[in-house]
């Protein structure tokens, strides 16, 4: 008989945690759970075990990562480190990119007031909050 391969493996929501996408092991939970998390293209729980060479997709905020796990960690260790756990895809990279410089061009054009809104402004304000109120 063959013996089973015994092939290090650790829950994913540990991973995260020490690959820093989130920055507790309840937020990689709550990802998890809330779908924002794919193993292989498949939601996953946050007990499932990850081994070397998986697809993840994760979404954080507004953006969204796929890697490819390298190496695995159970304990979190600084950022130079927690970078060699994974490789980003480059589409994934220049997704982020275009999507960040698309977020900071729609900036560009807002310009804050300079000073507090007069009585009048605040009224107006106000007042665009409630539609009856006019």
């Amino acid at each position: 008989m063959t013996e089973p391969v015994n092939t290090p493996t650790v829950r994913l929501d540990l991973w995260l945690w020490a690959a820093r996408f989130y920055k507790t092991r309840a937020l990689a939970k709550h990802a998890i759970e809330t779908g924002k998390v794919e193993v292989d293209g498949q939601r996953a729980k946050p007990s499932r075990t990850l081994r070397v060479g998986n697809a993840l997709r994760v979404g954080r905020g507004e953006e969204t990562f796929e890697v490819t796990v390298l190496a695995l960690a159970e304990k979190r260790g600084p950022a130079s480190v927690a970078r060699t756990l994974y490789e980003e895809s480059e589409t994934s990279r220049a997704e982020r990119e275009r999507i960040r410089a698309l977020r900071a061009a729609e900036r560009a054009g807002y310009q804050p007031p300079e000073t507090k809104p007069d009585k009048r402004a605040r009224r107006l304000i106000r007042a665009l909050g409630d539609i009856d109120a006019l």
